[in-house]
């Protein structure tokens, strides 16, 4: 028992960890001034080269006939998901406010439950309903101030709520896969799909061959190391060792760290109504937590007695 706390203690960790490195992508896209598609595809193509080597180890590991055609089919949808995410997240968060994008783009909660339901069959219980509403209803009390401050800031609230049911797809969906094959088998094919999606999208635009800036440059490699790297592959982790709600209510504090170094770096001040919708919104975060934790705790307790 408790070895199995320990455990779940340790994936907590990673989970912030990965909450934690999530939340910097906000503050690069809006510090950037590259093609929003180059930035996109950049940062997952220089992802999938990070880590392609955990690939190569993990298919050297595998038998003859448990990895083909069809597991890589698997990441096609995703893969789609997450480029269409990202392109139009990129146009999203550099209409409105970094507080706004951050938070808006994470609210996959809202929507999270149905996916998970269609593809995972996976039901929430009471008090993730609960937490979700309440963190819900902070991110209401944020956007209402929006609407007749700017339009500009409208629009891009639009397009970063898109974005976001582009994103809980492509969650609910590893939330699916995650379990079939392992996590470097599933994400470094969807990391070179989705990048060469966003590349093939971008050459109607501009033209990749050209002089890049050493500052976008370093911050599409910020991009590719730490909300790639670090947030999306540990989301995907997380998601085979959680519940899909959990993980989506729980990466939702990204809006906090993305609001905090927008404030430091970009000296984007958040408007009054943020901070009582950051509270708000943290308790249904605990909430939620609370409800996967008792979860847990109840789906081991027969295995428990069974052993004792």
């Amino acid at each position: 028992m408790k070895n199995t706390s320990d455990r779940t203690f340790t994936r907590s960790l990673i989970l912030l960890c990965g909450l934690l490195a999530g939340g910097t992508a906000v503050v690069m896209i809006k510090a950037s001034d590259e093609n929003p598609f180059l930035v996109s595809s950049y940062r997952l193509l220089g992802a999938a080269l990070l880590l392609t080597p955990f690939f190569l180890r993990d298919l050297s590991q595998t038998d003859r006939g448990e990895y083909g055609w069809k597991q890589v089919s698997w990441t096609l949808l995703p893969a789609t998901a997450l480029a269409v995410h990202l392109m139009t997240w990129v146009f999203g968060a550099r209409m409105t406010q970094t507080s706004n994008a951050a938070l808006i783009a994470n609210l996959t909660p809202g929507v999270m439950p149905f996916f998970v339901w269609i593809f995972f069959r996976e039901r929430v219980t009471r008090q993730e309903v609960a937490g979700t509403l309440l963190a819900l209803g902070g991110v209401g009390w944020m956007t209402s101030s929006t609407l007749t401050i700017s339009k500009t800031d409208f629009l891009g609230d639009v397009i970063c709520f898109g974005s976001m049911l582009c994103y809980a797809v492509y969650m609910a969906l590893g939330r699916k896969n995650g379990g079939r094959i392992s996590l470097w088998l599933y994400m470094v094919p969807l990391y070179y799909i989705a990048g060469l999606l966003c590349l093939g999208c971008g050459l109607f635009t501009v033209n990749p061959i050209k002089e890049y800036t050493l500052k976008n440059a370093l911050l599409m490699l910020g991009l590719a190391v730490f909300p790639t790297v670090m947030g999306h592959t540990i989301l995907n982790y997380s998601l085979k060792h959680f519940r899909g709600q959990v993980v989506s209510v729980a990466y939702l504090g990204q809006f906090l760290v993305g609001t905090s170094l927008g404030y430091l770096f970009l000296g984007d001040v958040p408007r009054p109504s943020f901070y009582v919708a950051a509270v708000v919104t943290v308790l249904g975060i605990l909430l939620v937590l609370n409800a996967g934790r008792r979860h847990l705790a109840q789906a081991r307790a027969p295995a428990t007695e069974t052993v004792e």
